[in-house]
């Protein structure tokens, strides 16, 4: 094993709020080091056989929050693997604090203008922003939301091109190579 491979972390966990990019920059990640990804949502939605607006609809928040979790945590037992979080799942006490130190967690920041932007272009796949201000209901999420997402190993950007935001990630978790020799910072944030 070569120097600093065994602290080399064995997956990546992307979190932050909808529409910060997990879902898009996680492929990308996965491409550049050569994993595997997996997005939680996806993974619901193919074991309850319903797209998420329509679990939240016909089985309630409660119940996808559940499953949620439960294929976050079979997620996490997967090696040379990215995964995108839901929105939510890291918003409970314990969890990115308690994640396996071989996991980064990484916070995909990306500002609430630039969230409500790109939230704008599919509002209808929200639910948890039915309602008469959507607006609103995003400021509170994500107050809410901040600290726990502040707990990731690492703070990066979302804006850009998910290639862009992925070279962010590489080099903040592997060096400027993106390579796997460089020891993973405990807290850094990137540019």
């Amino acid at each position: 094993m070569a120097s600093g491979e065994a602290d080399a972390p064995r997956r990546i966990l992307l979190v932050g709020f909808m529409a910060s990019g997990k879902s898009t920059v996680g492929p990308s990640l996965a491409a550049r080091l050569g994993w595997s990804f997996l997005d939680v949502d996806t993974a619901v939605s193919d074991e309850v056989g319903l797209r998420i607006p329509e679990v939240f609809e016909l089985r309630g928040e409660a119940f996808f929050r559940e499953r949620e979790h439960a294929a976050t945590c079979r997620a996490l037992t997967r090696d040379r693997c990215v995964l995108a979080a839901g929105g939510g799942w890291p918003a409970v006490a314990g969890r990115l604090e308690g994640l396996d130190p071989s996991t980064a967690s990484v916070w995909l920041e990306v500002p609430v203008e630039e969230l409500l932007r790109r939230i704008g272009k599919s509002p209808g796949g929200r639910p948890l922003l039915a309602g008469s201000d959507p607006e609103k209901r995003v400021r509170e999420l994500l107050r809410l939301r901040e600290p726990f997402y502040r707990m990731a190993r690492l703070t990066v950007d979302g804006r850009g091109l998910p290639e862009q935001v992925a070279e962010r990630i590489a080099h903040g978790l592997f060096g400027a190579r993106g390579r796997t020799e460089t020891r993973i910072p405990d807290k850094e944030r990137m540019p």
